[in-house]
């Protein structure tokens, strides 16, 4: 049996950590590169490269971005009082996919969970409730997710919002778009029956 190079080794290893890639996995991906080393390993080498040097949180909402304030919290167009709250930077890609929401987003970094000790402090709340003074907010929109975790983060917002005047507000949950009832979850009914409205 012919023993893998130390240096391949290394990066099969590194591969192997990213989500959804296991070892298995991780070597199928770092033999393609090797094979497409001019085409797809050296642009993409350099693309990491230059993402590692340049990539920075948004010190106001915590999008990821190439300066100190993203492109969304520099926009006087996005400036319409709304700030749309999520967990992560995936979810707001998520809503920004969507086409949908022109407001500003506000970035937690996580939720609160007494099992991980993840508290208050933790997560990106301070400055959300530093934000709705200096940015004229009218409406904050938790987009959490429809956890324990998520629904106790979104009631602690609230929690801290009251008495600032502020709309808060959250996303509809239930019955999604081409979905059958028979293959929904007892949750997801529930909270679509919750959130019926008028026909």
């Amino acid at each position: 049996m012919t023993e893998t190079p130390p240096e391949i080794d290394a990066l099969i290893d590194l591969m192997a950590r990213l989500p959804g890639l296991g070892p298995r996995s991780a070597r199928r991906a770092v033999l393609h590169l090797i094979k497409k080393r001019g085409a797809l390993m050296a642009p993409l080498a350099e693309a990491m490269a230059n993402v590692a040097r340049t990539a920075r949180e948004c010190v106001n909402c915590g999008n990821i971005g190439t300066t100190d304030i993203c492109a969304i919290c520099q926009s006087e167009k996005r400036a319409n009082g709304e700030i749309c709250v999520v967990e992560d930077v995936a979810d707001l890609w998520a809503m920004e996919r969507s086409g949908t929401f022109r407001g500003r987003y506000h970035v937690l970094g996580g939720t609160l969970s007494a099992l991980d000790a993840v508290g208050p402090e933790d997560l990106r709340i301070p400055r959300l409730v530093a934000r709705i003074g200096t940015e004229a907010v009218r409406e904050v929109i938790l987009a959490l997710n429809a956890t324990v975790d998520g629904q106790t983060t979104a009631h602690y917002i609230a929690d801290a919002l009251e008495g600032t005047g502020v709309s808060v507000t959250s996303l509809a949950q239930g019955v999604p778009i081409g979905g059958e009832l028979d293959y929904l979850d007892d949750g997801t009914i529930t909270a679509a029956l919750r959130a019926r409205k008028r026909f």
